[in-house]
């Protein structure tokens, strides 16, 4: 996979020279290009930004500097538009999902806002030759867009073949199943009169993941209740109904819903 990212502090992303994504560039896994958007610009003073049409307050990035950066890596003879994911507060929520869906995508482009935002021309111009993918991280505001790349970068990076070395754990954490993950312990068995729960220790397989799945159904409904009524049940069991149940929900046709109080006697199989 190819990833391109524009930004007038390019060394803001030199962390992803680091660790897992910085080793997976060295091994050729994936390519991580970061661009000087000054470099595409005509005026001496190298400008990006001028004050907004209707006045407010804030400067807005100028339209020409991004549409040729953005054309100094189109790729006339590709097969397929690349996606230019537009980090704004404006776009849809970046979830696990969504970074399964974009490692499936063999060119992202981002670009790396500051200031007001980036002309609503460019996002225009650019759907002929991307598909325009604006995102934010969350429903709260940052000064740019580097601090949201380093973050979808590494999601994203991480699920390609061979940068995470066991797949394995890609299964075994938060939202990959739509909800958070377990509580996980190492050693001593005993730390600071804490014990790991006896379970863990027992070295039945069967029995360890009961109650992984417990901790997880319990977390999540402690932490983000939202995701409980998200979920599907399709595959649930009993022990797991039970579960839910306890923690005041009901399935109803493969769906959760919080039901009127908690209880401890589930009456749907």
């Amino acid at each position: 996979m190819r990833f391109d990212v524009f930004s007038i502090f390019p060394q803001y992303l030199a962390p992803l020279e680091l660790s897992l994504i910085g080793k997976a560039r060295k091994d050729g896994l994936l390519e991580l290009n970061v661009h000087e958007l000054r470099e595409f610009t005509t005026d001496k003073h190298r400008s990006v930004d001028d004050t907004p049409y209707g006045g407010g307050a804030g400067m807005v990035m100028k339209p020409e500097p991004w549409a040729q950066a953005l054309e100094s890596i189109i790729d006339t003879a590709a097969e397929t538009k690349p996606t230019l994911i537009v980090p704004s507060p404006a776009g849809e929520v970046f979830n696990q999902a969504l970074a399964y869906e974009l490692a499936e995508q063999e060119h992202l482009v981002f670009a790396c806002g500051r200031y007001e935002g980036i002309d609503e021309r460019v996002l225009e111009w650019a759907e002929e030759h991307f598909t325009v993918r604006p995102i934010s991280l969350g429903d709260y505001v940052l000064n740019g867009g580097e601090v949201a790349v380093l973050a979808m970068v590494e999601a994203i990076g991480r699920l390609l073949p061979g940068v995470v070395g066991n797949p394995e754990s890609l299964v075994e954490e938060s939202h990959a199943d739509g909800l958070l993950e377990y509580p996980v312990y190492t050693k001593p068995s005993t730390w600071r009169e804490r014990d790991v729960p006896d379970v863990l220790l027992s070295g039945n397989h069967a029995k360890i993941a009961k109650y992984r799945k417990e901790q997880s159904l319990r977390r999540t409904s402690a932490r983000r209740p939202e995701l409980i009524e998200q979920m599907d049940a399709t595959n649930l069991s009993k022990a797991e109904r039970n579960t839910l149940w306890e923690l005041g929900y009901a399935v109803v046709d493969h769906k959760v819903a919080r039901r009127a109080a908690p209880g401890s006697t589930p009456t749907q199989d």
